[in-house]
């Protein structure tokens, strides 16, 4: 455990639950938005007779034959062709990293990162004890040139990258520099580890192919429920070629089994009757005016000098101060006038930029998100 830090978001989300308090400091779908009716009628339909002796018994470690083919459908027509072998089933897509990670890390392996990462993910390489080495971005996402030129000095193990609406700074890999990175994984010979839970959480723009279609032989892919259905089913699952994935499934068999049975067949019975597509549209109709509440905010209420990202999709927007300050310090002003948020410093490998902080807008309805940064300019003019 030495050197593995505490997530600073899960111990904020025991600091905000207070009344009052403006959180936009935890990646939270918008519970309201929870199909409750839907679920309790998938779980109660997992549970009828005759099925119940089967989704309440211990099941294979793979994963829900039906639930697999759903996920494997889905992905097929997003443009990563995949079909129902290729997939584990996983207990949230954190579970996934965390098997990625006992996988493919002796201690001292070499990961590179975007910089800034999603900080759970920077967790599990930790606890490999593996030696994390960040890679460059700009505004459009990280840079395939300084890539190469890291990986040929490094020897990898992998990349680990959330190409599309990036925890934490909401930037985008375009198609051309997706190619581009898809090429130094190939030509470096490093796993390429896509984490893409946001993906069909579009609010402009057009949708891109996963990276890993470009390099589907050294590329693991990373998905979830959590952003899209509920996040308390803890229901994920990961693509990875066959003998990777053989390994994984017998990491997985050491770790916990399987998933859930009974939640993965609500969730098999749920994405079976529930018009997905339909249910996204309602997700992105509410969550794009939060955005945009978020943008024009920061627009009237950021101190001058202020810059920050404007992201497509998602759910994060990724903002930098002017001149010589500490979000962390400024946080602790931030709670006494009940609104929250999380300081840039602990998405970071390299050197710091403590000027920086990631805000989530997906909670609150506009009008709250208008307040909350009302406050925040309180503490930050």
């Amino acid at each position: 455990m030495d050197g593995v830090t505490s997530s600073p978001v899960r111990d904020l989300l025991a600091l905000t639950r207070r009344s009052g308090v403006i959180s936009f400091a935890g990646g939270l779908p918008a519970p309201e938005l929870f199909d409750t009716d839907g679920l309790r009628a998938a779980f109660a339909r997992a549970l009828g007779d005759p099925d119940a002796p089967r989704t309440l018994q211990y099941s294979p470690t793979e994963g829900d034959p039906a639930l697999r083919a759903i996920v494997s459908e889905r992905l097929t027509g997003q443009g990563l062709p995949t079909s129902d072998e290729d997939l584990l089933i996983t207990t949230g897509s954190q579970q996934g990293l965390s098997l990625i990670a006992s996988a493919l890390l002796d201690p001292g392996a070499v990961v590179l990162v975007e910089e800034p990462a999603y900080l759970s993910a920077l967790q599990c390489f930790q606890l490999a004890q593996a030696r994390v080495v960040p890679v460059p971005c700009d505004d459009e996402g990280l840079d395939p040139e300084a890539l190469d030129r890291i990986a040929a000095r490094e020897t990898p193990a992998l990349l680990y990258l959330v190409p599309t609406f990036s925890n934490p700074t909401g930037r985008t890999v375009g198609a051309e520099r997706r190619d581009r990175i898809a090429d130094v994984a190939a030509r470096r010979n490093f796993w390429l580890v896509e984490d893409d839970p946001y993906r069909e959480l579009r609010y402009s723009g057009r949708p891109l192919v996963p990276l890993s279609a470009r390099v589907p032989e050294r590329s693991i892919y990373l998905g979830s429920f959590s952003k899209l259905v509920a996040p308390g089913m803890r229901v994920g699952w990961l693509r990875a070629p066959a003998q990777l994935r053989q390994r994984l499934t017998v990491l997985k068999q050491a770790a916990d089994l399987h998933t859930s049975t009974i939640d993965q067949a609500a969730a098999a019975e749920y994405l079976a009757t529930t018009d997905l597509d339909a249910r996204l549209r309602v997700l992105r109709e509410t969550y794009r005016p939060r955005r945009d509440a978020m943008l024009d905010g920061l627009r009237t209420t950021a101190p001058p000098g202020s810059t920050w990202t404007e992201p497509e999709g998602g759910m994060f927007v990724w903002v930098r101060l002017p001149g010589d300050v500490d979000t962390g310090e400024r946080l602790h002003d931030a709670l006494r006038h009940d609104v929250a948020f999380v300081p840039g410093a602990a998405f970071q490998v390299g050197e710091p930029d403590r000027a920086t902080m990631r805000l989530s807008f997906t909670t609150f309805e506009p009008a709250t998100i208008a307040e909350g940064l009302r406050r925040l300019a309180k503490v930050l003019d």
